[in-house]
């Protein structure tokens, strides 16, 4: 399709570039807060998987302390908070810890709208989203996922609903989860630090 192949990713590169400008005094401030909160870089590089299952580095505000254990998803942390900074509470809480991300939708590595990408080492996630031809995709900033559950979401539905949007990929979709993904982010759905799957868990209980 045209729109997948080329339109998405023009849309992509403008709306990145624009973010990066209209945002730079907030990404000044943030750089600050994160240096004056804790010891440690500032961004936080992470090996990701994207299309076609290629491996990228992905950036991030740094969130948790340096001491941290390396490589390991917040949700199979014993106890995740003791790692979380007091500004990266506030950070992921409203989001803003994904902002770095915008270099890599400068780059191509990613895009505005697609699936999260997932570490290189969360096998169940990829083994997953090969099933639903997820992984074949861009990975994205947000995506379809992130504005049905987020952190909620077991495995399995999160790789299905990612599967829904590789095959269902369009301009409105897109439309629909960047204003959705907005939705979610004032109203802190979805987000569970060390867990995932909590939305199964509470229906079960």
């Amino acid at each position: 399709m045209i729109y997948n192949n080329y339109i998405k990713r023009m849309i992509d590169f403008i709306l990145s570039l624009i973010g990066l400008i209209i945002l730079s005094p907030v990404f000044i401030i943030l750089c600050i807060w994160i240096k004056i909160d804790s010891r440690g870089p500032i961004l936080f590089k992470q090996k990701r998987f994207g299309k076609n299952k290629s491996f990228f580095y992905i950036y991030k505000f740094r969130t948790m302390s340096i001491d941290t254990p390396s490589d390991m998803p917040t949700h199979m942390l014993a106890n995740p908070d003791q790692y979380i900074t007091k500004t990266g509470k506030f950070l992921r809480k409203t989001s803003l810890d994904e902002l770095p991300q915008i270099i890599n939708i400068l780059k191509g590595e990613m895009a505005v709208i697609g699936p999260r990408p997932a570490l290189w080492n969360q096998e169940d996630l990829i083994e997953e989203r090969d099933k639903y031809k997820a992984n074949d995709i861009k990975p994205g900033l947000t995506g379809w996922a992130q504005i049905n559950g987020r952190d909620e979401l077991e495995i399995e539905v999160k790789a299905k609903l990612d599967g829904d949007y590789a095959k269902r990929m369009s301009f409105l979709l897109d439309l629909k989860c960047f204003f959705g993904t907005i939705t979610s982010v004032l109203k802190h759905e979805g987000v569970v630090e060390g867990g995932t799957g909590e939305l199964h868990k509470e229906e079960t209980l």
